[in-house]
C-alpha cells in the first residue's frame, strides 16, 4: 500500500506521513508540484493525496497531467479552500475527492482507503480473507482460526499486501515498492527477514501454511489445497 503525499507545508506534512505510516503504509513525499509529478507519473502509487497551493506547479495542474498521460491513480485533493466552484473544478479535472483544511487525520484514513477498495473493486468489503486468516482495514484486527495475532506496523502493511495479491507471486522488488517507502540495497536480506517473522506469527502452529517462498521469484500468499 504505497501513497504519494504532494504537500509543500512542512508540519503538515509531517503529521500525515507519521499517520500514514503508522496506519501501515509506505508514503512519499514531495515538497513540490513539480516533484511530485515527476514521481507520479514514474512509480506506481495506490492513492495520490494533493495539496492544490504548491510551489513550481499547481495542485490542479499537476493532477492534469497525471490524467493526460493516463495515469488512473485514485487523488485527493487538500485544500484551506472550501467554496462549492473549487470542489467541483477540483473534480472536473480529475481528482476523485476533495478535503478541506483543517481536517482529522481519521477522515483522511477513512477516504483513502476507500479509494483503495473502490480501485480495486472492493467496495462492499472491509476484510479480507485467505483461508482462516483475515484482516480487518478498519479495526486493523488480524486473526487466524479464531486466534488473534499481534503485528508490528510494518508487518501488518507486508501481510495486507499479500493479502491484496492472494494467489500471486510478488517478487521482492514488488514488495519493497509497496510496503516501504524508499529503496534498499537489491543484495540486502530485509524483506526475507520480515516475512520470516510474519510466516511466524501466521503459520506456526497452524495449517495448512498459508505464505509460500517461490525460488527465485518471490513470495506468495494462499491456501493449498
Amino acid at each position: 500500500m504505497r501513497l504519494l503525499l504532494v504537500e509543500d507545508d512542512v508540519k503538515i506534512a509531517s503529521f500525515i506521513v507519521k499517520g500514514l505510516s503508522a496506519a501501515g503504509f509506505a508514503v512519499d513525499h514531495a515538497s513540490d508540484g513539480e516533484q511530485g509529478l515527476d514521481l507520479g507519473l514514474s512509480e506506481p502509487y495506490d492513492v495520490i493525496i494533493v495539496d492544490l497551493m504548491l510551489p513550481k506547479r499547481d495542485g490542479l495542474s499537476l493532477i492534469e497531467n497525471l490524467r493526460r498521460e493516463k495515469i488512473k491513480t485514485p487523488v485527493i485533493i487538500l485544500s484551506a479552500k472550501d467554496s462549492v466552484d473549487d470542489r467541483v473544478k477540483g473534480l472536473e479535472i480529475g481528482s476523485d475527492d476533495y478535503l478541506t483544511k483543517p481536517f482529522a487525520f481519521s477522515e483522511l484514513l477513512a477516504r483513502v482507503q476507500a479509494l483503495m477498495r473502490r480501485a480495486s473493486g472492493t467496495i462492499e468489503s472491509t476484510r479480507l480473507t485467505v483461508g482462516d486468516l483475515s484482516l480487518d482495514l478498519v479495526t486493523r484486527e488480524v486473526g487466524r482460526n479464531g486466534q488473534r495475532i499481534e503485528l508490528q506496523p510494518l508487518e501488518y502493511a507486508l501481510l495486507a499486501y499479500l493479502m491484496r495479491n492472494a494467489g500471486k507471486v510478488v517478487s521482492k522488488t514488488m514488495i519493497m515498492e509497496h510496503v516501504w517507502h524508499y529503496n534498499f540495497d537489491p543484495q540486502t536480506n530485509v524483506v526475507e527477514a520480515r516475512i520470516c517473522r510474519l510466516r511466524d506469527k501466521i503459520d506456526k502452529g497452524f495449517d495448512p501454511k498459508l505464505l509460500h517462498t517461490v525460488r527465485g521469484v518471490g513470495y506468495v500468499l494462499r491456501k493449498d489445497k
